[in-house]
């Protein structure tokens, strides 16, 4: 039988612990890697003061690298669901931190880099190869006919077979957690590609 091991060298380790003398927190486990230092991950503890901190686990990351850690390395932008530029795993799911509220945690908050690609610095994944992807598939429309003088009308039911597809944000959320694409990423597209293929494929 095989046995499947971690690379040496990638094991996390126990990291830092950040106390808050608050009363009422949180606790942050998150995971830190920097490519420059040479050492192992670690994971490093925060206590976070709720009573001044926002609903969202983003927020609570916000806090931590303004007030606790400037250290911490993390993508974020809209804060609003659209860009999926904070996806990350967060309590064993990949989602978005700015969607993910504390509330919704019983426990400790592990925070970790989407799954699979490679760690460019803590919570920051390398998605240069999810994007080539993106990029393999043409993304755009293509017309068999010269462009019209006017726009091109489209039928109410011609629309409604982009719902369910249009609303992707390429956060590589479900690629990510997709094992077909763990052990073939170089072969598979995964379904965040797969998807967007079909988006264009279906528009009238």
């Amino acid at each position: 039988m095989a046995q499947l091991t971690l690379p040496k060298g990638s094991r996390p380790q126990p990291g830092k612990y950040f106390p808050s003398k608050a009363t009422n927190k949180h606790i942050y486990k998150i995971y830190r890697y920097d490519p420059d230092g040479g050492d192992n991950p670690r994971v490093d503890t925060y206590e976070v003061d709720a009573d001044s901190c926002g609903p969202m686990v983003l927020d609570a990351l916000i806090k931590i690298k303004n007030e606790i850690d400037p250290t911490l390395t993390f993508r974020r932008s809209c804060r609003e669901g659209i860009c999926g530029s904070c996806a990350m795993n967060i309590d064993g799911t990949n989602t978005l931190a700015c969607l993910k509220g504390h509330d919704e945690i019983k426990g400790d908050v592990a925070v970790y880099p989407l799954p699979h690609m490679p760690v460019i610095k803590d919570l920051v994944p390398d998605l240069s190869h999810f994007y080539a992807q993106y990029e393999s598939i043409e993304p755009w429309l293509k017309t068999d006919t010269p462009a019209p003088t006017r726009e091109r009308l489209q039928s109410k039911e011609d629309r409604a077979e982009l719902d369910g597809l249009y609303e992707c944000i390429l956060c590589a959320c479900c690629s990510t957690a997709c094992p077909s694409y763990w052990w073939n990423g170089d072969r598979y597209l995964g379904p965040a590609i797969l998807l967007q293929a079909y988006r264009w494929l279906a528009d009238s």
